[in-house]
């Protein structure tokens, strides 16, 4: 597979009235295409990983949405909007911690709401949903551009997870912000955590860099406290499922030690999110952290790496306080501490 052609491919598309996606847990082996024409095979691809990362699962959400109209044999308003919001539930279901998902459903369940009749309400949801598509890209094009200003020619930045065009439609939020850094003529080297368990790192943040020729290198995980002490990283940009006004980070399992390492060996750690993947309402001890299955861990593939009846704690995400972030880049700008004051301005400046 080219670069060209990678550059050109939509993690999540709408297709003759089908949802078309790239399944995530084939790659990096297999570039395979899945094609969606009910809302429960998007809601299942949504909980087993096919399609993941905060905006990515707010669009799939909204796709699945106009998928569930066009099922729907409802006569009238009412009826429709009944079969919605019953698809509405199953397909927030799948991933509790992610606010994009939320954000995707409620916006198209709005738009519901205010049609005139079924067909009406159908073409508003599909064109709706389509246009969510389109903006997410712009969205993190702007994004990427805000975040370039941070990074020096000759750094060496570090990611965690994927939070690249696999996790959005197209272009990134954390590997936006590195693609622009690139694109504004900075030479500048990726260093790449393997993000166990399931390993969006290795086999997805690594495939996309190193097939868009960046310099990328990976690491295990137990390497980031090493890679920091010796000097080999200048800074950290990581995505995000979930920002709260405070400013504290839910992200994949993993950051909040990064992030704890950075502060220790003075880096500056930066956070880069839409602002549909804030949470302006809830506390801290409002989120729900996803708790996954225990084989994840305690395998990978079909091969088992762990004694059968194994106790496994494996949460998908953990918080990263706000004290720990040196800034929150957004499509509106950058938030600098303190958070509480410069996330709702960023909210102002946006309206």
């Amino acid at each position: 597979m080219s670069e060209k052609t990678l550059s050109l491919l939509k993690t999540v598309e709408w297709k003759n009235n089908k949802v078309v996606m790239i399944d995530q847990t084939k790659l990096p082996n297999e570039l395979v295409f899945v094609e969606y024409s009910d809302y429960i095979d998007v809601a299942r691809a949504i909980k087993n990983l096919v399609v993941r990362g905060a905006p990515a699962i707010g669009v799939s959400g909204a796709f699945g949405l106009a998928l569930a109209s066009l099922q729907s044999k409802a006569a009238t308003k009412e009826q429709l909007l009944s079969d919605l919001e019953e698809a509405r539930k199953t397909l927030f279901e799948t991933r509790p911690t992610a606010v994009n998902l939320a954000w995707g459903l409620d916006k198209i369940m709005q738009i519901a709401k205010e049609g005139k009749d079924v067909d009406d309400i159908s073409f508003s949801i599909v064109k709706s949903a389509q246009e969510m598509a389109e903006d997410d890209i712009k969205i993190n094009m702007r994004m990427g551009k805000n975040g370039s200003t941070l990074f020096d020619n000759d750094d060496t930045i570090m990611t965690h997870c994927n939070a690249g065009s696999l996790a959005t439609v197209a272009y990134g939020t954390a590997l936006g912000v590195i693609r622009a850094t690139k694109e504004s003529g900075k030479n500048i080297k990726v260093i790449a955590t393997e993000t166990r368990p399931v390993q969006q790192g290795s086999r997805l943040t690594a495939f996309e860099l190193k097939h868009d020729g960046f310099d990328v290198s990976l690491i295990p995980d137990t390497a980031v406290g090493y890679t920091m002490a010796n000097k080999l990283v200048n800074k950290v940009v990581v995505g995000a499922d979930r920002v709260l006004r405070t400013g504290h980070v839910y992200n994949k399992i993993g950051t909040y030690q990064v992030a704890l390492m950075a502060k220790q060996h003075g880096i500056p750690f930066y956070v880069a999110a839409p602002l549909s993947t804030f949470d302006m309402k809830s506390n801290p001890q409002d989120v729900i952290i996803e708790q996954r299955n225990g084989t994840e861990v305690t395998q990978i593939g079909d091969k088992k790496t762990a004694p059968d009846g194994i106790n496994v704690i494996n949460p998908a995400f953990d918080m990263t306080p706000p004290e720990l972030i040196s800034g929150i880049i957004t499509e509106a700008g950058v938030a600098k501490p303190p958070f509480d004051v410069s996330i709702p301005k960023l909210f102002e400046a946006n309206k």
